[in-house]
């Protein structure tokens, strides 16, 4: 087994230029706040509210830089909230994703798709994933130890020249592990 970290991500979205300047004005570009731990994404200063049928959420951080397509990440728990039947997909397969309604202090987009929970995913480096014999899309495991120790299965391998070696789940993955804040894990090959 390896040791990983693991990082919990929460609900937030990715912007494509035009939604960005239809959100917030023409020209518009991104504040950064921080970075985060893939290189060149970064937690913007930017939030939007994000509307479905049932309920909305006020403030819902922007990560960039832009994308080609919008993209927005929730958690079933936030799906069932908003009224919106996000389909468990990989980041960037939008195809067949639920809509929403993006509210922002220029404007307004409505989504037909790009509303999506994520699929748990591991990032590493082609590298590391060369030394632990992985390839791109394969699925391994992640156990997690604790008072609520827990093993997730179906964890896709994302491997990339520029990725920082860290496993990401999502605030209904992390709660049900009682995990916190970051940790670590191990890897189940």
């Amino acid at each position: 087994m390896h040791r990983v970290p693991v990082e919990i991500s929460a609900r937030h979205l990715h912007l494509s230029q035009n939604d960005l300047e239809t959100l917030f004005g023409p020209g518009y570009k991104l504040s950064k706040i921080k970075d985060l731990s893939q290189p060149g994404e970064f937690a913007a200063r930017e939030t939007v509210q994000l509307i479905g049928p049932k309920a909305s959420y006020e403030a819902v951080r922007v990560v960039g830089p832009v994308r080609r397509q919008t993209q927005v990440e929730i958690t079933a728990t936030d799906g069932r909230f908003l009224g919106i039947k996000a389909p468990v997909k990989l980041s960037g397969k939008l195809k067949g994703s639920a809509g929403a309604i993006l509210q922002g202090p220029k404007g307004r987009v409505g989504l037909k798709e790009g509303v999506i929970v994520p699929k748990r995913h591991l990032h590493l480096s082609t590298d590391q994933a060369k030394s632990l014999r992985l390839k791109n899309n394969q699925k391994v495991a992640l156990k997690l130890a604790g008072e609520r120790a827990v093993v997730f299965s179906e964890v896709v391998v994302r491997a990339g020249e520029h990725y920082r070696l860290s496993c990401h789940l999502d605030t209904d993955e992390a709660n049900a592990a009682g995990l916190k804040s970051c940790g670590y894990g191990e890897l189940i090959i």
